[in-house]
């Protein structure tokens, strides 16, 4: 196994490395790659097994059914290796309140779920109305 690194990467030079992947993305193949898209899509793809015919008439979908396409397997692949990285340098834990949030807000589940749930529906809103 790799030596295991005595501290992250630098969000500076981890920020500037995927700016200029995505730069590179678009200019070898045109495409920006993003998740928020692959969000919807898996939405449209798991109401279709229950109600396909509604999936059909949404105008959202007239455009681009949805279907497992490269951005939607760029999200599993980030899953994947999130998972597989944690595995690798042995860090991977379950925790419903990571340390830091107890110290600041308290042990509460309910509460730091409810949180990160919001703050997701906060950043998805925002991602699909900037167009990603």
């Amino acid at each position: 196994m790799p030596e295991k690194p005595k501290q992250g990467w630098s969000p500076y030079l981890a920020g500037a490395l995927t700016g200029l992947l995505i730069v590179l993305s678009v200019w070898l193949t045109g495409k920006f790659f993003g998740a928020s898209t692959s969000f919807g899509r898996t939405a449209g793809m798991l109401e279709s097994l229950v109600a396909p015919e509604r999936v059909a008439d949404m105008a959202y979908f007239a455009e681009k059914a949805p279907k497992i396409d490269w951005q939607w397997m760029f999200v599993v692949g980030i899953l994947i290796g999130a998972y597989a990285t944690s595995k690798l340098w042995d860090e991977f834990r379950w925790e419903a309140v990571p340390p830091m949030w107890q110290a600041r807000f308290g042990k509460s589940q309910v509460l730091r779920h409810a949180v990160a749930f919001t703050g997701g529906i906060i950043a998805m809103f925002g991602a699909r109305l900037a167009g990603g």
